[in-house]
């Protein structure tokens, strides 16, 4: 929209309303010229997302046009020249940071370059080696346009042979209580507020698990509270606790030998193996939500294997049987922190650490299960991987931040 066609305009700054019109030079980037291409693009990617793809669609079907690359702003990577733009008419300009922004994506990758003694030209550059490179954005789903029109018009547009992306995964929006976030009102909690709180892990599970993916999502304390409650104090943190604890107290802290493997672990085994195929198809198809799940799920089932197993029971009668139970549930959490490591890695590291394990490379189908923590190794009890959010907390962080009010 033009400034000129709004209605009753205002300064948001300082309320006041005597605005002046004046006349300025601009770059413009020439949308309108590479509309074909750009579509022609698009409509090549079929493995991209229905919202990706319809913000892109959307913006080509109301018709493009040239949007202004330089702004009169005192902040910004100025346009530069022999003459700092003089010739010109653009002295004092800086580029639009979503002109210039993505571009940095190429130069970010040189300076790294420069810095290691690697290249980076086989990263981007078509005729040099980047046709093996799979190219990978992600993003909020205001900021798809740029990467999806503008961004691609600047490179196509060029004539040179550079890569494009190959899969943009947007998201949809976080709100506050049904309304929105904003830095310039205050108005919700922020990541370096947040830290503060809590470490990083709650946060990155919480948002990877039940965040905006498939449409917009609202945080609030008290769902923030649950997840982290059920999902990782309940059966994540319960799990780990209750194993490796019950090998202290009762095998001195050694995974113990003796038994064979049954049918309880047969039908464990391949339950688990069902849950890991679904992980990782999600995964690879960028369903995060859907990947934590099915993660989830496999926690619940080493929960309800122990259940079953009881080795604290089986101990009073068969010590054998006990140690089958002991053994299976301690090479479970190796597992747990191998399915843990992409979305919660550094409690994912205390998991390992706790069994004597060191791999948290996602598990492959060839992987065998029950024999990484062998027996007669040493474990040792990490501590508390995840305390519960009690209500005070919680009514301390409403008072603090705002809550059901969107204030």
């Amino acid at each position: 929209m033009d400034p000129t066609d709004l209605i009753d305009p205002y300064s948001a700054v300082s309320g006041s309303r005597n605005l002046e019109v004046r006349d300025t030079r601009h770059l413009y980037l020439l949308q309108t010229k590479l509309e074909q291409p750009i579509r022609d693009w698009i409509g090549s990617k079929s493995g991209w997302q229905t919202l990706a793809k319809s913000i892109a669609l959307k913006h080509l079907d109301e018709g493009l046009i040239d949007r202004g690359i330089t702004r009169d702003l005192k902040w910004g990577v100025p346009v530069v020249g022999p003459d700092g733009g003089a010739r010109l008419g653009l002295e004092g300009k800086v580029f639009y940071v979503w002109f210039d922004a993505p571009i940095e994506y190429i130069g970010a990758t040189e300076e790294w370059a420069e810095a290691t003694g690697r290249t980076w030209r086989d990263w981007w550059r078509l005729d040099e080696g980047a046709q093996d490179v799979r190219y990978v954005q992600f993003m909020g789903k205001d900021n798809v346009a740029f990467h999806t029109v503008s961004f691609p018009a600047t490179i196509i547009g060029s004539g040179e042979p550079w890569k494009t992306v190959d899969q943009l995964k947007a998201f949809n929006w976080l709100n506050w209580y049904g309304g929105k976030f904003s830095t310039s009102q205050g108005r919700g909690v922020f990541m370096d507020q947040a830290l503060e709180l809590l470490p990083a892990d709650y946060w990155r599970w919480h948002l990877t698990a039940y965040g905006p993916e498939g449409s917009d999502a609202a945080f609030t304390w008290e769902q923030f509270q649950s997840t982290i409650n059920k999902d990782l104090a309940d059966v994540l943190g319960n799990f780990v606790n209750r194993i490796v604890k019950f090998t202290e107290s009762k095998f001195d802290g050694v995974v113990p030998a003796g038994g064979e493997a049954g049918p309880l672990e047969a039908q464990l085994e391949a339950d688990i193996r069902a849950g890991i195929a679904e992980a990782t198809e999600a995964f690879e198809a960028m369903e995060f939500r859907k990947a934590c799940q099915a993660i989830r799920a496999i926690w619940v089932r080493g929960n309800e294997y122990l259940q079953e197993a009881a080795p604290w029971t089986a101990l009073k009668t068969d010590v054998d049987q006990a140690a089958v139970g002991v053994r299976t549930g301690l090479n479970l959490v190796a597992l747990f922190a191998r399915l843990a490591a992409p979305v919660i890695p550094f409690t994912a590291e205390k998991i390992a650490a706790s069994v004597g394990a060191s791999d948290l490379s996602w598990p492959s189908p060839d992987d065998t299960l029950f024999d990484t923590v062998p027996a007669g190794r040493a474990i040792a009890h990490q501590g508390v991987l995840f305390a519960k959010i009690e209500d005070d907390q919680v009514a301390a962080w409403t008072e603090r931040f705002g809550g059901a009010d969107g204030t």
